[in-house]
């Protein structure tokens, strides 16, 4: 071997049940061959988080009566969260249902039984507190642990019917975006209902977005380019989010995900009538939601609440991704044909035989590992048009 080469291996992942071995070597004199060790370093990476979600979980039932097509995994999930014996949350109060077992939690519970480990993330993490009207609201910002910026930055909301889960409910898609993406990722608690009452939770939304515009440089990111994102009620603040931003005249997102959203008050379409059974989301539990988050009924055309009512124009491309067993199903492919109709740029994603809330189970549902990397393919695409034109 050459004296100015230095070999370095790297074992990326040993797993018995495929025996791979990654290995890579650099060169202290080529700048070129340093770069190509660390892109080693990723796709082994990525390969290993790719092996971890294809180890089959088989369910152990029958397939539900409202689920015919449901996967083996995510139907494992669903039996899995099933066995805590968790009450229906929409008869239980806010501050009860808040303290049950999530479907995040079956996941880690399902990894924990087959030994699964948890992809490696390459993030570090820090939290951060900011004033909003009428009192303050947590924020937590994952960056990059490689580079030194500034980044990308994506402003996340979680789901949870702006009433129930948290930012540990939702912290793997937080960081399997902010790994997959390269950016630094801005995961947002807003205040929730029935504490705090619509339009709370939006302002909120909107209040964390301007403070990113603001001190971006703080935490290693780019003003100019930032996403906003989110999973059920954090798509629906996502897109709220945008359309403030529009109406205020400031600088605008350059792109927004939107996961499964809520984008209506109808509970009546097409999906809810032939998912109004579904788990772990369904119409009754919907409709608690709006109960507890709405002031009142009416409250649920305002178009932050009902997207597919409102003013589209002007909006950032937008990605949707959809499940297909999830009562949010038609609703979310009539706002991508609404924004189209609009002229926004969108593309939709249908993803079959998974539940709501599947996006984050990427350990356990191959679908969520996919559709993880469709979301930050799609973002990369947006954040790789901005830097083009500069």
């Amino acid at each position: 071997m050459k004296k100015n080469l230095k070999c370095i291996w790297y074992i990326a992942f040993i797993l018995s049940s495929s025996g791979i071995l990654f290995t890579s070597c650099t060169s202290n004199k080529n700048q070129d061959s340093a770069k190509a060790d660390q892109s080693t370093i990723e796709k082994a990476e990525a390969q290993k988080n790719l092996t971890i979600a294809s180890m089959k979980i088989d369910p152990k039932g029958e397939k539900p009566s409202w689920a015919p097509d449901i996967t083996g995994e995510m139907q494992a999930v669903i039996e899995k969260h099933e066995s805590f014996n968790v009450p229906p949350l929409n008869t239980l109060s806010a501050q009860e249902a808040r303290k049950q077992p999530t479907p995040s939690d079956a996941v880690i519970s399902l990894m924990t039984e087959n030994n699964i480990p948890m992809p490696s993330m390459n993030v570090d993490t820090m939290g951060k507190d900011i004033a909003v009207q009428g009192g303050k609201i947590h924020l937590r910002i994952y960056t990059p642990t490689r580079g030194d910026g500034p980044f990308p930055v994506i402003v996340y909301y979680h789901g949870g019917g702006w009433v129930i889960a948290n930012l540990d409910t939702y912290d793997v898609s937080a960081k399997s975006l902010a790994n997959k993406t390269g950016a630094v990722l801005v995961s947002v608690a807003y205040r929730q209902a029935p504490e705090y009452k619509f339009p709370t939770a939006h302002n909120d939304a909107y209040a964390a977005y301007e403070w990113v515009m603001n001190n971006a440089a703080t935490i290693k990111a780019d003003p100019k380019q930032i996403i906003v994102a989110g999973e059920s009620a954090g798509g629906n603040l996502a897109a709220s989010v945008s359309m403030m931003a529009r109406n205020k005249g400031v600088s605008m997102p350059i792109h927004q995900l939107l996961v499964y959203p809520i984008a209506g008050n109808d509970l009546n379409t097409e999906s809810y009538q032939k998912y109004a059974d579904a788990k772990p989301l369904n119409k009754a539990l919907m409709s608690w939601f709006f109960d507890n988050y709405l002031p009142n009924k009416t409250a649920g055309n305002n178009p932050m609440i009902s997207l597919v009512k409102a003013n589209l124009s002007g909006l950032p491309s937008t990605t949707i991704i959809a499940a297909q067993l999830d009562p949010l199903q038609s609703e979310g492919k009539m706002l991508a044909d609404k924004l189209k109709s609009a002229g926004v740029p969108v593309t939709y994603k249908m993803y079959d035989g998974v539940t709501h809330e599947f996006f984050g189970m990427a350990a356990i549902v191959p679908k969520a590992a996919t559709a993880q990397e469709y979301a930050a393919n799609e973002i990369k695409k947006a954040i790789n048009k901005v830097v083009s034109q500069k």
